[in-house]
């Protein structure tokens, strides 16, 4: 092979990533924007809010997109992280960024309580366990007067980072941004490392992986850690962004939100469940002028949604061979032959939603 040969196929190599690369600093240079575009304080809110369900859809994604096991009780993680920086801050009189350590930890010794014995459970049968861990969880909080029982805990002080305090939607935006970017980086990381591919081989034969010699129950607990983790980091950070907290905030409805982000989005798509969390939270905030009509709507859109296109808005691999694609179609306009690549030749296969 010449070194001509091998300097052509490493720069076709190279253009889907810098093709990636840009697309990402473009996505992030326009989020970053969106506060000089709009100065009104409620589409702020809206805005952190989505971006703090996609960090906890990013979160469950480890989970249920990458491991296969549905978990219907996450946003107990997420009230974990939240209550104990709430308690250490209202009442130790910890700063926020201290306090988020102690949540994690506390969060990842329930994820190895809950997940050493359920673990090996599979399906309907692992929901449901989950379900009751975050019913257990919830009831906890509203029965313990550290939490400040029903009416939870208020007063919970701004979030500082060294001399900066942020106290307004506009702060709160930005701060959960470099949340997002940095979960989404951290899953891509996972995604491609030995755990992601360990996690990968579970979700798609769980048999077949324990036949190749992975320790599948040891491996479906790190992803439930890992997602325990993130979920805790998001209820750190969002306590102070509310000031207030309490048990309604932790129920089951949003451990389903959170499933719906994934499940709109693309199990195992990060691209997918932040797309799928911003659908969930921002959408019934543009039709809030329909009064109740707006939830059926949403729910008419959902089954619909859920029928045509039953693997998400963006599942996993969806942009796959599209560079390739547009290089053979370039080329053929220019009249030039063209050797199809394996990924894109992969990526052209009938599927059965096809």
């Amino acid at each position: 092979m010449s070194n001509e040969e091998v300097g052509r196929r490493a720069t076709r190599a190279r253009g889907p990533r810098v093709a990636r690369g840009v697309g990402v600093l473009a996505a992030t240079v326009a989020a970053a924007l969106v506060p000089q575009l709009t100065h009104n304080q409620y589409y702020l809110g809206v805005a952190f809010q989505a971006e703090m369900l996609m960090c906890l859809a990013l979160g469950l994604n480890i989970v249920v997109g990458y491991a296969g096991m549905l978990d219907l009780g996450f946003a107990a993680f997420f009230a974990i992280g939240a209550y104990t920086t709430g308690i250490l801050s209202t009442k130790e009189h910890w700063s926020i960024v201290a306090s988020i350590a102690p949540g994690v930890a506390v969060a990842v010794v329930c994820a190895l309580i809950i997940g050493f014995p359920t673990l090996r459970l599979r399906s309907d049968y692992l929901a449901v366990v989950t379900l009751g861990f975050g019913e257990i969880i919830q009831t906890i909080a509203i029965n313990l007067n550290q939490t400040g029982g029903p009416t939870g805990i208020y007063a919970i002080p701004a979030l500082t980072i060294g001399s900066v305090v942020v106290a307004s939607n506009t702060g709160y935006y930005y701060v959960f941004l470099v949340l997002v970017i940095v979960f989404a980086l951290f899953s891509t990381r996972l995604r491609h490392s030995r755990l992601g591919r360990a996690w990968l081989c579970i979700r798609e034969d769980e048999d077949a992986a324990k036949a190749m010699g992975i320790n599948t129950s040891h491996y479906k607990l790190y992803a439930y850690m890992f997602g325990a983790v993130l979920g805790s980091i998001t209820g750190s950070v969002y306590a102070p962004a509310l000031t207030a907290i309490s048990p309604a905030s932790f129920g089951f409805s949003e451990s389903l939100l959170i499933v719906m982000a994934v499940a709109i989005g693309g199990l195992g798509s990060i691209w997918g469940v932040m797309f799928g969390a911003a659908v969930v939270e921002i959408f019934p905030e543009v039709f809030r002028q329909f009064a109740q009509a707006r939830l059926l709507v949403f729910g008419v859109l959902l089954v619909v949604l859920m029928v045509v296109r039953p693997r998400g808005l963006f599942p996993e691999r969806a942009f796959q061979g599209v560079g390739a694609r547009i290089r053979a179609t370039l080329a053929r306009v220019k009249g030039q032959p063209t050797v199809p690549r394996l990924d894109a030749v992969a990526s052209l296969q009938p599927t059965d939603e096809s």
